[in-house]
């Protein structure tokens, strides 16, 4: 019986150790395990951590390349190479979100060379700014010129167009007094009569004709003396009109136009006169081919586009 209780004893004990260095080794290969798997998380962690740096970075040079391109543009700077650039940048960001197993060193490597290239454009914009700044300076002088040429230009404009007036008001004035002297040197016809001639060469001077009794007419007038008035050749026009206003022409007995008034006219006969300021007496003779029908008859005389002297005659 003490064998069989002595086996028995021994036999627990040998439990208790197996259990004792069971739970011994349990435990040691929990510690290493939680060990191993806290270790695998921090890396993980940091992974992540990184992973995420490097995708801020990222978005963040895509932003700060955006707004240089924005103010190289706004500078007037050439953008091609930093558009070609921004492409570049788009489609490394694009192949780094595919994976988050991604080589955080390669892309790092990269990030390092857009900084440095952000570096070199900001130098290109602060080139770009003096630039701006030098040619503004010049636009204000330029247009500091050009206000004191379009000054200077107004003026002469001015001065320009008051000389116009003043040629003009002296054009005038001197067409005016040309008129005038014109007017003054103009032949002047007085006692200006109307005689008629019958076929035989008898003459009448009376109020009223009688048809039948004129074959021509007889102007007679005095040329008084002028000083204003060259003494040259000088033409002088008749008009006769009828008793409608009309003035009578035919061309076979010498009729033709001239200028009255600037505006053309017919006239009955012309006479050329040697003019000689001495109250000469002229006379001129008109053989109408037609007979004069009843009514009053003006005539008129002009010389040098200004009428000279008028008379009438009346045929009953």
């Amino acid at each position: 019986m003490q064998q069989e209780q002595k086996s028995k004893n021994s036999t627990a004990w040998a439990l208790v150790v197996i259990l004792g260095i069971a739970t011994a080794m349990f435990g040691y290969l929990f510690t290493t395990q939680k060990s191993e798997l806290n270790q695998q998380e921090s890396l993980v962690m940091e992974k992540a951590q990184e992973l995420a740096a490097t995708r801020t970075k990222l978005d963040s040079i895509s932003t700060v390349l955006d707004s240089k391109i924005l103010e190289i543009e706004r500078l007037g700077g050439d953008v091609a190479e930093l558009t070609k650039v921004k492409e570049q940048l788009e489609a490394d960001k694009k192949a780094f979100s595919r994976s988050n197993r991604a080589d955080t060193g390669k892309y790092l490597a990269k990030i390092k060379e857009y900084e440095k290239f952000l570096v070199e454009k900001d130098e290109v914009i602060a080139q770009l700014k003096l630039e701006n700044e030098h040619l503004m300076a010049t636009n204000d002088s330029l247009g500091t010129h050009v206000v004191s040429l379009s000054s200077e230009r107004e003026r002469l404009v001015k001065r320009q167009s008051e000389l116009t007036d003043s040629v003009m008001t002296f054009t005038a004035e001197n067409r005016v007094l040309s008129e005038k002297v014109s007017l003054a040197a103009a032949l002047k016809a007085q006692n200006m009569k109307v005689l008629t001639v019958k076929s035989n060469g008898r003459v009448k001077d009376k109020d009223a004709y009688r048809a039948n009794q004129v074959d021509k007419i007889k102007l007679t007038f005095t040329l008084p003396e002028n000083p204003l008035t060259a003494e040259e050749p000088k033409d002088i026009f008749l008009r006769v009109l009828d008793p409608d206003g009309a003035v009578i022409a035919d061309e076979a007995t010498g009729s033709g136009e001239f200028e009255v008034n600037g505006m053309a006219s017919k006239f009955t006969a012309r006479e050329s006169i040697a003019y000689q300021n001495n109250n000469q007496k002229v006379e001129m003779l008109y053989d109408n081919t037609g007979k004069f029908r009843p009514g009053k008859y003006n005539v008129e005389l002009y010389s040098e586009g200004y009428k000279i002297g008028a008379s009438n005659f009346v045929i009953k």
